[in-house]
């Protein structure tokens, strides 16, 4: 009997602000159409999700503002725009479900992490709703007494 392939994840970028400012309700994965340029600066590790967001226009889902640095022996021919808009691959059906969260019940779309799959560069794309100012601070408070409450057992455990 033949053994599954194991799914390797090899992190390109990841958005460390949309845990903090959304609750994640669903993650979906969405292809990207990359240049050959954006797919060499992927393979350095040169993006950033940071003020990456994603909209829906005219049925298909967009990536904006995620930034691919080129390099340098990569780009000499073409001329590179870092922030370009790039479009993410995605089924019909998933396309339509996330149209109709967004538009009636008030959810976003946050990049959430780009990485690598089976030799392709995936989009992790989270379903949001924004998290308020006192969601933050209840959010930190849980995760300081987490870090406390390890080093006291950690130092109870060491004596």
């Amino acid at each position: 009997m033949a053994k599954p392939l194991k799914q390797v994840r090899a992190r390109i970028a990841k958005n460390k602000k949309a845990a903090y400012n959304y609750f994640i309700e669903e993650r979906f994965e969405a292809g990207l159409a990359l240049e050959g340029w954006e797919v060499k600066s992927l393979r350095a590790g040169k993006a950033q999700l940071s003020e990456a967001y994603v909209t829906l226009r005219d049925g298909e889902v967009w990536l904006f503002g995620a930034h691919v640095t080129p390099l340098s022996s990569a780009s000499s021919h073409v001329d590179a725009d870092p922030t370009r808009t790039r479009k993410l691959l995605m089924h019909r059906r998933e396309i339509d479900r996330l149209t109709g969260l967004v538009e009636r019940r008030g959810f976003t779309l946050v990049p959430l992490e780009l990485y690598w799959k089976q030799g392709r560069a995936k989009l992790a794309v989270g379903l949001a709703r924004g998290k308020r100012k006192r969601d933050k601070r209840a959010a930190e408070k849980d995760r300081d007494w987490a870090r406390d409450k390890a080093r006291i057992l950690k130092h109870k455990s060491a004596s």
